[in-house]
């Protein structure tokens, strides 16, 4: 993901949301839409959502409807080689 692309999250009264610095669109539904943002994967859930805007040119989505929740998909650390029994129990 591009982290020099700015990114903003901007709600107004819980009813229209509108988010910039998108990358794509994973899922949209009635209900939930996931996308890619430069800052990482945010999901927003409720209900009644409608596209006002999507323009992967721009890096803009709007969506309207109840929102409940927004929330980014934590990162997750690269694992490290933790190797078997005979190299924790030498090691």
């Amino acid at each position: 993901m591009q982290e020099n692309t700015i990114h903003n999250v901007i709600m107004e009264g819980r009813r229209k949301i509108s988010v910039s610095g998108v990358q794509d669109m994973e899922c949209f539904d009635d209900g939930r839409v996931v996308i890619y943002t430069s800052m990482g994967v945010m999901e927003i859930k409720g209900i009644n959502f409608h596209m006002n805007k999507l323009s992967l040119d721009t890096g803009e989505v709007i969506v309207e409807g109840d929102i409940d929740s927004v929330a980014y998909e934590e990162a997750k650390a690269p694992q490290k080689n933790k190797g078997g029994f005979f190299s924790k129990l030498l090691g």
